[in-house]
């Protein structure tokens, strides 16, 4: 063996026994990964990885994804290895609490993980996003001799991630969009968490690839760095296809009892396997968490790769700045995620007398003149623009400009290109979900979803993620009740509302008319700490007459005052959405048999807890216990501002089919069904 692989063995044995050593300290993680996938890991990010460790938000940087998440101990010794801020202490500290080295990767956690990664086929999905924001990017700015963005996404994945029927989903549609500069090394080890692959999984991946479009390679030996470096170079010049790179490995590699076998998925090796598994690979039986002096030199050469990668690029864009100055005063605010300034100046407003509006109509309106103000806005819906209203008219279909000239058949329009704003993601609610997660973890756009509501329990995944990230991801849903009419409960949305304010960091509006809703839009583009999730009806809502109504800037505290019959009330009524019209009527009805009521619109949860509790008793004094709470939705949860002596107007069943206002008056949201509710409360009170 020569002494550049002699060199290049130990680095792959550092690898896999800092991993092994930090699982076993903490009898806790798996160590099967690490110890099959070094030698893959260890090539692609000492040979190919364009990154700076002392920069881990370096524009530019190649994006790596951990998707396997499980393998995090693989992930955090690279990371130490190359000369991030990951010490060796925080190695040993594996999986302990205040950590930075936590059981799977979490974003802005540890320096350079750029992902939170665990559940399977989330991360493959969200390199897809990563990947269109480049191809975006890279299409609006880069300018001859100048090219701001030009950067790889890498993943490595699992037979696991390979299951997960989002991969399916994204990885399809990045076929179909010759995303080039995605790269994904499979882990191909034909064993899973509770025995071997073939017990489940036994489809051919490399037919399957090549049918969504992608270039696909096979390693048949996981320790060959030659083969696997020739690999993602042949990955790298095709340009207008994804690449699978299907590495064969072997997991758990050099535990003699372990290796190959599910057994080394999950647990630690035990202190005598892993022994034995050192002596087998020539290690020192007896260290711990041992570097050698010629291991931590060559990885250490990242910094100074680094440092003259990112020099240059500073250089470009220095040279950029010269001839395109305000494209680089643009690049550089959406990198920082700041917004335009007087971008707010496009909401519409909707003067009292307008005519009624869908809430899914007036955001329409609304996202036209935003896109103008705010570029970095891209999007769009689960094949579902002609009744989301979710297109950016005018602003083009993000598509590969060699789909133009491919002749597909069904194909129309054109030139495609990459710069479009308009992402056609088809029925794939999952992987649109994931696709944005990505996008946003990107940097440089704010990427937004669409579709119906109840299609919300197909995002659940990526949206949780998103909010456990926070990130600033805007996902938009229509047809937001059994207020849907005819199509039927399979598409009436019943527990989704309340499911998504049950997700921590998630920030839910659900406006009442237009006006609410520009301020909903203001809300959720200004949000930068966690997702936001706008919620819009498909019938026609009045547009509350703020002449007599309290203005709509009051959904920025997330709730407000907006009716009341006197100052001392002693009824409230409180509501969301398509059911604040018809609360409204009621309560003036109720006013003019002399009873004193208040109405408060409460579009948002999240934003209206965030308040000074002295604001929260001005809207809804605790003193007042008669409150009637009316959403066409589940009931449980609205206990928490009515109390449990207060009365709730909700569903408890689903819905069915028939015309929406039909609908409205057979499950009981009418005003007349209303007033009659709160009679009957203040009687009995």
């Amino acid at each position: 063996m020569s002494d550049k692989n002699e060199l290049e063995k130990k680095c792959i044995d550092t690898i896999r026994f800092l991993a092994a050593d930090a699982i076993e300290k903490a009898k806790s993680g798996h160590p099967g990964m690490p110890l099959g996938a070094a030698a893959a890991a260890f090539t692609l990010w000492t040979k190919h990885l364009k990154h700076n460790p002392k920069n881990p938000q370096w524009p530019d940087r190649d994006r790596f994804v951990l998707s396997a998440g499980h393998a995090s101990m693989l992930l955090y010794a690279l990371l130490h290895l190359t000369g991030y801020d990951l010490t060796l202490d925080d190695i040993k500290n594996f999986r302990q609490w205040g950590s930075r080295t936590p059981g799977h990767p979490e974003y802005k956690h540890t320096p350079g993980v750029e992902v939170t990664t665990g559940p399977l086929g989330q991360g493959l999905a969200n390199a897809v996003g990563m990947a269109i924001a480049e191809a975006h990017l890279a299409a609006h700015f880069n300018r001859e001799g100048g090219k701001l963005i030009d950067h790889f996404t890498y993943v490595m994945a699992g037979d696991g991630d390979m299951m997960e029927g989002v991969v399916a989903e994204a990885c399809a549609l990045a076929g179909h969009l010759r995303l080039g500069k995605l790269i994904v090394l499979y882990d191909d080890n034909k064993v899973t968490l509770a025995g071997s692959a073939g017990l489940s999984f036994t489809e051919n991946i490399e037919m399957r690839f090549k049918s969504y479009g992608w270039q696909v390679q096979k390693v048949q030996d996981g320790n060959d760095v030659a083969a696997i470096d020739r690999a993602i170079k042949k990955a790298k010049k095709d340009t207008e296809h994804p690449s699978l790179i299907c590495v064969r490995t072997t997991i758990g590699f050099g535990a003699p009892c372990k290796q190959g076998s599910c057994d080394a998925h999950g647990s630690p090796l035990g202190q005598e396997e892993l022994q034995k598994t050192k002596e087998a690979l020539g290690w020192l039986a007896d260290s711990s968490f041992y570097v050698p002096e010629d291991v931590q030199k060559y990885f250490r050469k990242s910094l100074s790769r680094g440092k003259k990668a990112e020099k240059s690029w500073q250089e470009v864009l220095h040279t950029y700045r010269q001839g395109q100055s305000l494209l680089t005063a643009e690049f550089e605010r959406i990198i920082r995620g700041d917004l335009p300034e007087n971008w707010e100046s496009a909401l519409s407003e909707f003067p009292n007398g307008s005519k009624d509006v869908a809430t899914r109509k007036a955001s329409e309106t609304i996202m036209q003149a935003i896109a103008l103000r705010v570029p970095e806005l891209v999007g769009g819906s689960a094949d579902l623009n002609p009744s989301t209203f979710t297109w950016l008219k005018g602003l083009g279909d993000f598509q590969s400009p060699a789909t133009s000239s491919a002749g597909l058949h069904g194909m129309v329009g054109g030139p495609w290109s990459f710069e479009g704003r308009n992402i056609h993601f088809g029925v794939r609610e999952h992987a649109m979900g994931s696709i944005a997660v990505g996008m946003a973890l990107h940097g440089g756009i704010i990427p937004y979803t669409a579709t119906f509501l109840t299609f919300a329990d197909y995002m659940r995944p990526p949206m949780r993620l998103a909010a456990l990230m926070g990130l600033r991801t805007i996902f938009v849903f229509t047809h937001d009740s059994i207020g849907v009419g005819e199509d039927g409960p399979t598409h009436q949305p019943i527990e989704q509302i309340m499911n998504l304010r049950q997700v921590p960091n998630m920030t839910v509006i659900r406006p009442a008319d237009a006006n609410e809703t520009s301020e909903a839009w203001r809300i959720a583009l200004s949000n930068t700490k966690c997702p936001t999730t706008l919620i819009f009806s498909r019938q026609n809502l009045p547009v509350l007459d703020r002449s007599v109504c309290a203005p709509a800037s009051g959904v920025r505290q997330g709730g407000y005052v907006l009716w009341e019959s006197a100052p001392d009330p002693q009824l409230f009524l409180i509501a969301t959405g398509s059911e604040v019209a018809m609360t409204l009527e009621a309560a003036r009805k109720l006013a003019q048999e002399n009873i004193k009521v208040r109405v408060v619109s409460l579009p948002s949860w999240e934003i209206f807890d965030r308040q000074p509790q002295e604001y929260r008793n001005q809207v809804l004094p605790p003193q007042v216990s008669a409150r009637i709470a009316v959403e066409a939705g589940i009931k449980l949860g609205w206990e928490h501002y009515v109390g449990l002596q207060g009365k709730i107007i909700g569903m408890a069943t689903f819905g069915a089919s028939a015309p929406g206002p039909v609908l409205y008056e057979k499950f009981g949201f009418t005003a007349d069904k209303i007033i009659a509710a709160a009679k009957e409360f203040l009687h009995r009170a």
